[in-house]
């Protein structure tokens, strides 16, 4: 998967969705001490395993600039990846813990907060070269998790593959066109856990099928 080239990540203002940039301003004006920006990946550049998710929380990783900081998510997130050694110190919900990331990396599709959590087609569109250049230049780079379809998308079209090739469903396994594996979980958002569309259990086997991949 590494490429040569080097890694491209967007500006904390990036212009490139009006609708997101305006959101963005209009957070900035209400809530000055926020990050307020489009969220940069979290975690060694060199991992073997990227975890991506869909798109900064408005009082998650919008306020603390980390993803999956500070919001429902991550609080599932964060526990799981201390438990399975892919983390260490101690997840307190703010970009100033002591956590820090073991052989994992953490980013999203869309790298500025949307409206509802929820981005347009565009948008998904417009961020997917820094997804593609985050997958192309982690060197040792060998099981991607996507969490939830947007995700799981976002990451076939990364890797140059054909959505009717690669059909989403919770615990599935793929191998990626530009090699190594893609395996979906259900987004570990407050909805999904609330209805029992995810359990902790289910979310930790995502992991553990993980773990023999690296």
């Amino acid at each position: 998967m590494p490429d040569k080239t080097p890694l491209q990540t967007p500006d904390k203002n990036c212009p490139l969705c009006p609708r997101l940039e305006t959101f963005r301003s209009d957070n900035s004006k209400d809530h000055p001490t926020w990050f307020n920006g489009a969220v940069p990946a979290f975690g060694p550049l060199d991992a073997s395993l990227l975890i991506v998710g869909l798109a900064p929380g408005l009082r998650g990783a919008n306020r603390t600039g980390r993803p999956f900081t500070g919001d429902y998510a991550g609080d599932l997130l964060y526990p799981t990846l201390l438990k399975f050694k892919l983390a260490q110190g101690h997840y307190e919900g703010e970009s100033s813990d002591s956590l820090t990331l073991i052989n994992c990396r953490i980013t999203n599709a869309v790298r500025c907060v949307p409206p509802q959590n929820k981005p347009v087609g565009q948008e998904i569109k417009q961020c997917l070269p820094f997804l593609t250049s985050e997958i192309a230049t982690m060197p040792k780079l060998k099981v991607i998790i996507s969490l939830g379809r947007i995700a799981h998308e976002a990451v076939i079209r990364a890797t140059e593959g054909k959505l009717k090739d690669y059909k989403f469903a919770h615990g599935a396994e793929h191998t990626l066109k530009t090699g190594g594996k893609l395996i979906n979980s259900y987004h570990c958002s407050r909805y999904n856990t609330n209805t029992g569309r995810l359990t902790e259990a289910m979310f930790e086997d995502v992991f553990h099928t993980t773990l023999k991949h690296l």
